[in-house]
């Protein structure tokens, strides 16, 4: 779909049509409840221009954050039916929309910038997308930060659960993984991205999880890298907590479609959570260190923590429950069983709203917006 201003041609870098349809969609992501601020630099439509073609930009504007069928989306929008679907289908392989079979039908709908379009970029990204995305990054965590619910939540390493505590389903990793009917495996794209900036650390690469309510979802999905069974799901689960790796899932009672493996040389929430902003993610645990049995050795500090809640006072290390996450690293390593694991109180918890459309209400609330046209 070209567009140009009569009598008049532009270069795509100075086309003021084109530029006012990215400025619509960066409205339009500012507008949903997960945000997409505006910066004084224009940072965030560079983004926007790596990431859609002019016409793609029109369509997205298009969807609502529900599934349609083409022949609804057309309806509804008024826009020709012909050529639809091949459309949608591209922007769904460039991960720019979601797509998935309801049915026998494909479905498509408009997604948020995270947890969405940026994360979908991870097989596309270049060093010029990374660059821009470390310019805009204060200004989308700043807005991020800023209210609840929580975007993400812990998942805590299942066997270091105590035996007696009553854990919710939907606090056991394994209840993610056994209803799931199909799972995926992808490049953690905040790792990539600091390699990509000679950067970061060297743990695995591969080794963030997808996880379906349906077969097939991840045979041709833009993130995946492959396949995997539901076997390797939890061969990935132990290789992520051999290499200190917090498990973080969407901040929802269901729905959830994946599991990251984040550390906090790489991922924006675990540093700010190190560097001492409170709340970040959602965690039901925290852990606690017997003294008594506290041999000293330090490795809980040194190489399981990985935001700094661990602090070695008076020649004693005690966790600091400002920062702990309750994510379990600490306690799977602790070869004197010096350390467990603690279910927060009922008034310390905050519930995670019960799928991703209670979440967008609850976070529209918060942040004052009214996404009531994309619904």
């Amino acid at each position: 779909m070209e567009i140009r201003l009569p009598n008049k041609s532009f270069t795509p870098e100075e086309d003021p049509m084109k530029d006012e349809l990215y400025r619509k969609v960066a409205e339009v992501l500012n507008t949903l409840p997960n945000g997409f601020p505006p910066t004084q630099s224009g940072v965030e439509i560079k983004l926007l221009k790596k990431v859609f073609e002019p016409d793609e930009a029109e369509l997205f504007c298009h969807l609502k954050l529900t599934n349609e069928t083409t022949d609804q989306i057309a309806k509804r929008a008024g826009i020709p039916l012909e050529g639809l679907s091949e459309k949608l289908e591209s922007m769904f392989k460039k991960g720019q929309i979601e797509s998935r079979v309801e049915k026998g039908v494909r479905v498509f709908r408009m997604i948020p910038w995270v947890v969405g379009i940026y994360e979908l970029q991870v097989k596309r990204m270049d060093r010029e997308f990374v660059d821009l995305y470390e310019e805009y990054a204060p200004v989308l965590g700043a807005q991020a930060f800023r209210t609840k619910p929580q975007f993400m939540r812990v998942l805590t390493v299942e066997k270091d659960i105590p035996m007696n505590t009553q854990a919710l389903p939907y606090e056991r990793v394994s209840s993610l993984i056994e209803n799931g009917k199909s799972f995926g495996v992808a490049d953690c794209i905040c790792r990539k991205r600091n390699r990509m900036l000679g950067k970061g650390c060297d743990r695995p690469l591969e080794i963030c999880m997808l996880i379906g309510d349906e077969p097939g979802l991840f045979e041709d999905h833009p993130m995946a890298n492959r396949v995997i069974s539901k076997q390797e799901a939890y061969e990935f689960l132990r290789k992520a907590e051999d290499a200190a790796l917090v498990h973080l899932t969407g901040n929802v009672v269901k729905g959830q479609w994946y599991i990251c493996n984040c550390c906090s040389c790489c991922d924006n929430q675990l540093k700010a959570t190190r560097a001492g902003l409170k709340g970040i993610i959602n965690s039901h645990f925290y852990a606690e260190i017997d003294t008594e049995k506290c041999v000293l050795c330090g490795i809980c500090a040194a190489e399981r923590c990985q935001v700094g809640a661990i602090d070695e006072v008076e020649g004693l290390y005690r966790i600091n429950r400002d920062k702990c996450i309750g994510c379990g690293l600490c306690v799977s390593a602790c070869t004197s069983e010096a350390i467990q694991l603690i279910h927060k109180k009922p008034e310390e918890l905050f519930t995670p709203p019960m799928d991703e459309m209670d979440w967008n209400e609850k976070k529209a609330v918060q942040r004052g917006v009214d996404f009531s046209a994309y619904k």
